[in-house]
């Protein structure tokens, strides 16, 4: 700045690089700037995305300290900001590409709700979406309480149809809501494309029928659906996310999805948890990649034939099983290798993860989690001598051990992929919470002739001429 200017070398920058730097900042720096001169009011209009979070990222994450004047700061702040990016933003020939809103739910969701829907209806919005977060968490709540939240979205959805209408993904946790209530916000939320359900419910333990046009993505999550739920009608539906349930029955069940690709199930298997078929669940998808994930804990998916599987595994081309228990057998889960002619990619993780294991037995007991064996149930009589598979390419295991009972594997699976590619044996994942690497008990060949040993005994005199490599 040169002496006595009162303009700054910023503020003569071009509209487009100020924009990019700008679009760089949090948005309540963005707030703030925009009133440090007539120059920087009108940058916020040109925003293409705005995404305006609730308090800090401990608020949102961890409720378990927050007080209510905490949570009536931070949705003051939420209901100022949103005005102040919204309210006076002029139309524009800037489009809103992406607009995403998180805020608690109460009386300043409504306001919030309001300005958005103003915006909606003077502007050009892209992808839009509402992070609908609830006081305490809902592991605290009483179940008086989490009907009480469900009666408050339904509030906010009936005072605030625009902008429901507008959104195109919507989170929502902790609510109990009406039976009819899911089906009617659906009805008014047409342009829906991706719906996450954390710890949700519908009151007299029934079902969750799921039907919509648009809806590409569903994310349900520790929910507590006594009837399951039933994905009726989902035309446009390709990834479907399913994380534990309670119910004694089939927690889902797939009905008109033609489109559905990704499927990513997991669950703790307790006691009374039935052994689930996926042919049955899945129904008459034909998906392409299949994640299932065990916690370490009893297997809870049956082993089937080809023929039962023909009609959700035809088109499989990369399937992983994530956390199966050490003490488990593998050989189970080549029905998957049979089941699925045209998969490509076969990836294996065992670890039994001790940072979110519950191994006192008192709280085993308390939660029901299995006593037996954790693959009892999960018995399958291997492949057939002659089976052959001509299309399995890669083969992945994490947390191989030289133990027999991976050597075995391997051997079944060389014997029946006349493809096959390369096998690559990883050691146990680090954990993640805790940033430790694995026991020191690890089998793991770590030196050039521990390697060589592990080769010739999966080798086993014969001459495969399979790769086998040792990521680490």
């Amino acid at each position: 700045m040169g002496k006595g200017s009162r303009d700054d070398r910023l503020s003569k920058l071009p509209d487009d690089i100020l924009l990019n730097i700008v679009d760089r900042l949090g948005i309540f720096d963005v707030a703030r700037a925009s009133s440090l001169s007539k120059r920087w009011r009108r940058i916020p209009a040109m925003l293409s995305k705005i995404d305006i979070t609730v308090g800090s990222f401990r608020l949102a994450q961890d409720r378990s300290n927050v007080t209510s004047d905490d949570v009536v700061r931070a949705s003051s702040t939420t209901v100022e900001a949103t005005r102040r990016m919204l309210e006076n933003r002029p139309p524009s020939p800037y489009p809103i590409h992406h607009l995403s809103v998180q805020l608690f739910l109460g009386d300043d969701s409504i306001s919030i709700g309001q300005t958005v829907a103003s915006t909606m209806a003077t502007q050009k919005v892209g992808s839009s979406e509402f992070t609908i977060l609830t006081y305490k968490d809902g592991r605290k709540c009483t179940y008086d309480e989490l009907a009480a939240y469900g009666r408050q979205l339904r509030s906010f959805v009936d005072a605030c149809p625009v902008a429901f209408g507008g959104l195109t993904r919507l989170k929502l946790e902790h609510l109990t809501l009406a039976q009819s209530d899911f089906p009617e916000i659906f009805g008014i939320c047409k342009r829906l494309e991706f719906l996450h359900l954390f710890n949700c419910d519908v009151e007299i333990s029934s079902s969750l029928q799921v039907e919509h046009p648009q809806l590409s993505q569903l994310e349900i999550i520790n929910c507590r659906f006594e009837g399951g739920v039933y994905l009726k009608w989902l035309p446009k539906l390709a990834l479907l996310t399913f994380k534990g349930w309670l119910s004694q029955e089939d927690p889902f069940c797939v009905g008109h999805a033609p489109l559905l690709q990704r499927v990513s199930i997991t669950n703790i298997g307790l006691s009374y948890h039935k052994m689930l078929k996926l042919s049955e669940i899945l129904g008459k998808a034909t998906i392409s990649d299949l994640h299932l994930n065990f916690r370490s804990e009893k297997i809870w998916v049956k082993p089937e034939g080809p023929r039962q599987l023909w009609q959700v595994f035809r088109s499989l081309k990369v399937a992983t099983l994530d956390n199966i228990s050490e003490e488990c057998d593998l050989i189970w889960t080549l029905f998957i290798l049979q089941g699925a002619p045209f998969l490509k990619e076969l990836c294996i993780q065992v670890w039994d993860n001790v940072c979110d294991m519950i191994r006192d037995e008192e709280e085993r007991k308390k939660h029901a989690f299995s006593e037996e064996r954790k693959d009892k149930g999960a018995e399958w009589e291997g492949l057939a001598s002659d089976f052959k598979h001509h299309n399995l390419a890669v083969l992945r295991i994490y947390g191989f051990q030289a133990e027999c009972k991976f050597f075995e594997f391997i051997r079944s699976v060389m014997e029946a992929a006349v493809d096959l590619e390369g096998i690559y044996l990883h050691n146990r994942v680090l954990c993640k919470r805790r940033n430790i690497m694995v026991p020191s008990t690890s089998k793991y060949p770590k030196t050039y002739k521990q390697k060589m040993s592990v080769r010739n005994k999966i080798y086993k005199g014969n001459c495969w001429m399979v790769g086998i490599h040792f990521p680490g």
